[in-house]
């Protein structure tokens, strides 16, 4: 009885854990403001999470918990500049960075010389939409 009672709080602890901790972006919020940064040469032909390997000449980018093909606008707060990326990798992982753009992204809203910028995101097409579509 009293390790039922530990599996059952232990289970409700894991699942509280997950619960609070799973990404919710991708599900319910349209828009992000936050702070981009960008990669380039050092990863230039290497894998990224989907696979595919990365361009700093495309228009991509990683995001934390978008689903992989989906494309967002990235607008430059400071200068309203924007770009339609993809999402093809996971990150950013420092700070509160909510996107990676590649190098070519980064030149087109100007963030390229900062290495930051504030910016705003916007889900256009998730990769749900784009599979159905077909």
């Amino acid at each position: 009885m009293i390790n039922n009672r530990k599996c059952y709080l232990l289970t409700v602890i894991i699942l509280l854990f997950i619960g609070i901790h799973q990404p919710i972006f991708a599900q319910t919020q349209d828009t992000q403001t936050g702070e981009a940064s960008w990669y380039g040469s050092r990863y230039h032909g290497r894998k990224t999470s989907s696979g595919e390997r990365y361009n700093k000449n495309d228009m991509t980018a990683a995001h934390k918990t978008l689903p992989f093909g989906t494309k967002v606008k990235v607008t430059n707060l400071d200068n309203n500049e924007s770009v339609i990326v993809r999402i093809n990798d996971r990150g950013p992982f420092v700070g509160d960075r909510i996107i990676d753009v590649s190098e070519a992204a980064a030149r087109k809203i100007h963030i390229r010389a900062q290495g930051v910028g504030n910016v705003k995101i916007e889900v256009l097409e998730s990769s749900a939409e784009l599979a159905s579509a077909q």
